[in-house]
């Protein structure tokens, strides 16, 4: 039936034919030579030139080449002069519109004749063109092996050029991710993206966004297929992005739905549900069948784990009877399988087996067509002639090279003796470099125990617990004296860490607090906060990190403030990577603290904050993030200062960690 229909559209079309060229022609003449189409000039001017090389073709034709009527005008003329490279150029562009609305039996016919012209014209870049958009309309057909034929023969070909032009590179690009696509089909996702890695490196250095899409919408396939969602999601996003920027309404149906399908497994089902829409919507309005089968699947499949079992069933029997119009067979499996699943949560027991027993006998046809080992074969046959080139190129330089050493072993032993030398210079230099490092590593704890233990606050302290002797307030000066022989010992203990606990260095800010609170008579409210998704115990930061933003907001934010000081440190998770530590003081805030601060004879100058920086530097080294410092003034609906906020972002071993 649907081939009855698509005949029918080529006679209605050959019969039109001539009328829309008589019509064009004569509209042409009745305007006048000056007065041409656009279109008319370049038809002419490619005419005119017989042009052989395909991207002096396209940059003439390319903006015309979605649309088939052009495309068409484009073979019949360049036919009646027998200019095959136009011909087989406009062909392979007719296939391409084929393809995009699921006729793949004409796109394959269309190119196929292309190749043949591009045989005929012995034009290198035409004939692998056609190759490979014939192994991508077989492929979407989900027919493996003849894909496969095709991407090798034209990916053989490419690589016997010894400079392959740009849009020879570009279709080794396309070889290389439709093989990684073949390898998705067989699960064999590690080759795959081996793949799509070398076809993407070929797209960043062309700078061609489509090809970029293209290979890391594919890498998220292969993340997904591993179970890796965030990688998936992360690669999906970056094609959607690519898609974006050249504007294609494809490109965007592919993410959306690969978008959609990542939020189901991690069960953000209306998340999925809007974009899984958008992409049905857009597919509908380019008309790809292969994509409009694919988003009504995926709309059911979102539809029945809400448990809207009707509208999911409506859906999924939408995709099925795209797919099997279109002879889509993974599709058909996918519809099948979730199908199944629907009837045996209706209970329509019957209905279950029938749909699972389609998609097993469908998936045994596409299994007998993937046929592992012959694509194994085939394309470590190509790896292999690579690298016996590469042997052979080696045997040559290595017979060279003996001759010369055979000659010239005096040279051979100086140059030796020469590399000796830079490379114990290197050691030496490696060596040194080490040492500067320990060095500045070593100088770094040294200022932070000098900052913690400066004179200045181990006499304030003592002062203080003297007053409470002097006033015979015994209690409270065994009590501050116990609290200060414990912030000593664990400010001398952790000195020599480069990192503790989180816990306990919250500990030591407890104490410290303590101490500094003596001085401002107890008035201050200091209260720490720890959200429950953190355990302290197993959170490393560098040693004494907290003190000198705790010591700030004392001295600039809160010495100054008569009354009403507090003074809060909240320990939070936002993101996996990182545990968040914020200090917020009530105090009179940093612009008013700088007024203040300049106006005083003996000015209080904090280096701790600097040395602080320095050493969450060295200790992010060993993680993929580095620390973050944020500083945010406070302000109340008049924008009255208020206080101040400094959130600390320290990455904690959740992250990878970065290998020497």
């Amino acid at each position: 039936m649907k081939s009855l229909k698509l005949n029918k559209r080529h006679r209605l079309f050959h019969l039109l034919l001539p009328m829309v060229l008589c019509i064009y022609f004569n509209s042409s003449v009745s305007f006048g030579q000056d007065q041409q189409s656009k279109f008319d000039q370049d038809i002419i001017n490619l005419l005119v030139s017989k042009t052989t090389r395909y991207t002096s073709i396209d940059s003439i034709f390319k903006r015309y080449s979605n649309d088939s009527i052009k495309t068409k005008i484009l073979i019949e003329k360049a036919n009646s002069i027998n200019y095959p490279e136009a011909e087989s150029y406009a062909l392979n562009a007719l296939g391409v519109i084929y393809r995009n609305v699921s006729y793949y039996e004409q796109s394959i016919e269309a190119h196929k004749k292309a190749k043949t012209l591009a045989d005929v014209a012995e034009n290198t870049e035409l004939k692998v063109i056609s190759l490979n958009n014939i192994g991508v309309a077989y492929r979407r057909m989900d027919l493996v092996k003849p894909a496969l034929d095709f991407h090798t023969k034209a990916l053989d070909i490419s690589r016997s050029i010894e400079n392959p032009s740009p849009t020879l590179s570009y279709n080794i690009a396309v070889s290389q991710n439709s093989i990684g696509n073949i390898y998705l089909i067989l699960e064999q996702y590690d080759l795959a993206l081996k793949q799509f890695e070398k076809s993407l490196e070929i797209e960043k250095k062309a700078g061609n966004r489509l090809g970029l899409a293209i290979n890391y919408q594919n890498i998220g396939y292969a993340y997904e297929a591993e179970g890796e969602l965030e990688n998936a999601l992360r690669n999906y996003k970056l094609s959607l992005e690519f898609n974006e920027q050249i504007n294609s309404n494809l490109g965007r149906v592919i993410c959306y739905n690969s978008i959609g399908q990542v939020y189901i497994k991690q069960r953000k089902y209306l998340d999925a549900k809007v974009i899984i829409e958008r992409a049905l919507e857009k597919a509908i309005t380019i008309n790809d069948q292969f994509y409009i089968a694919a988003s009504y699947i995926n709309l059911g499949w979102v539809q029945k784990e809400l448990g809207d079992l009707s509208a999911s069933e409506s859906n999924l029997k939408k995709g099925l009877q795209v797919a099997k119009t279109y002879n889509l067979n993974l599709s058909i499996v996918e519809a099948d399988k979730h199908l199944s699943e629907l009837y045996n949560m209706t209970k329509e027991y019957q209905l279950a087996l029938d749909h699972y027993k389609e998609s097993v006998e469908v998936e045994k046809t596409i299994n007998n067509d993937r046929n592992l080992r012959y694509v194994n074969d085939v394309i470590i046959q190509y790896e292999n002639e690579a690298k016996n080139k590469e042997i052979k190129a080696l045997a040559d330089e290595n017979l060279i090279v003996r001759s010369k050493l055979e000659r010239n072993k005096k040279i051979f032993w100086y140059s030796m003796l020469a590399l000796g030398v830079i490379v114990g210079l290197l050691v030496s230099l490696y060596r040194h470099r080490q040492l500067q490092q320990e060095k500045q590593i070593l100088t770094l704890e040294q200022d932070m125990l000098r900052s913690q233990m400066n004179p200045h606050f181990i006499f304030n302290s003592l002062n203080s617990i003297k007053l409470y002797i002097i006033n015979n307030e015994k209690e409270n000066a065994v009590y501050y004296l116990n609290k200060f022989s414990k912030l000593i010992r664990k400010i001398l203990v952790a000195s020599s860490e480069k990192e503790i606990s989180l816990e306990d260095e919250l500990d030591t800010m407890q104490l410290y607090m303590n101490i500094e609170n003596i001085r401002f008579s107890n008035e201050i409210d200091f209260q720490i906060k720890i959200d429950d998704n953190i355990n302290i115990a197993n959170v490393k930061v560098p040693s004494l990190v907290l003190q000198p933003f705790l010591e700030n907001a004392l001295w600039h934010g809160l010495s100054s403030k008569a009354d009403d000081k507090k003074i809060t440190l909240h320990v939070y998770r936002i993101e996996e990577d990182y545990v968040s530590i914020s200090i917020t003081d009530n105090g009179i805030g940093r612009i008013e603290a700088e007024k203040i601060n300049r106006d005083k004879l003996l000015k209080r100058k904090s280096v701790g904050i600097a040395i602080t920086k320095a050493r969450l530097a060295n200790f992010s080294k060993g993680y993929t993030n580095d620390y973050r410092i944020a500083i945010e003034d406070l302000y109340d609906s008049n924008q009255n200062p208020i206080g101040t906020k400094v959130i600390v972002d320290i990455p904690t071993r959740s992250s990878v960690l970065r290998t020497a």
